[in-house]
């Protein structure tokens, strides 16, 4: 697949999926029965298998509406359960492939920042705020453009719109993200992909690895 613009599934097994999410699209299901990738795969094993009845489909993780990337499903409570407990202890490796605004001063660096959750978006706080919660990352400079740069991001924590907020809080809002800053595009869709995914299967414990690349890169 050269491009994550339309949902496709990559990987399935009989405790887990593991799906691509287009711009535009939602994860999960709202009350106005929008588009979203859960309700494609639960369509698609459904065929695919001839399936009767209800699907069992639990998102691990979400993308917002406005990303583009994989998505990781459980498809038993087991799996779900176990699945659960490998985000919780931060060992499900999640890579962004993000283009944000500007010259970043650093190459490659760390950031630090503490997040509250507020009207649909993230709120840079500090430490001692009791609702702030820490949140890192680690990026690096994959190309130079002359108004943006391309850039590589690994989560250590997954918090509400992370990677979001601390690039626009120094500065550098991701292309196209105007609740964030950006001056450029209608918001509906950000160069913001979720390109790898790395975890231990909930069963055979095998660590399995998907990529997909940023449709925005070519």
């Amino acid at each position: 697949m050269k491009q994550s613009d339309s949902e496709s599934v990559l990987y399935i097994d009989n405790h887990l999926a593991v799906a691509v999410k287009p711009c535009g699209m939602l994860t999960q299901p709202d009350e106005q029965n929008t588009p979203s990738l859960e309700a494609f795969v639960k369509k698609w094993i459904k065929k695919e298998y001839a399936k009767p009845g209800n699907v069992f489909l639990h998102a691990i993780h979400r993308l917002d509406k406005s990303v583009s990337g994989l998505v990781l499903f459980a498809r038993t409570s087991k799996a779900l359960s176990r699945l659960n407990e490998q985000s919780r202890l931060q060992e499900i490796q999640r890579v962004y492939i993000a283009e944000v605004e500007g010259a970043l001063s650093k190459p490659e660096g760390q950031l630090d920042h503490y997040l509250v959750h507020g009207d649909h978006r993230a709120v840079v706080s500090t430490e001692k705020d009791p609702e702030a919660k820490h949140a890192r990352l680690y990026y690096k400079t994959l190309k130079t453009k002359p108004h943006s740069t391309l850039v590589e991001i690994e989560l250590e924590t997954g918090r509400y719109h992370q990677i979001r907020a601390q690039f626009a809080a120094i500065g550098h809002p991701i292309y196209g993200d105007r609740r964030y800053g950006s001056k450029i595009g209608d918001g509906a869709a950000i160069r913001l992909h979720g390109s790898k995914l790395s975890f231990q299967h909930p069963v055979t414990q095998e660590i399995l690895t998907f990529e997909t690349p940023a449709p925005f890169t070519t």
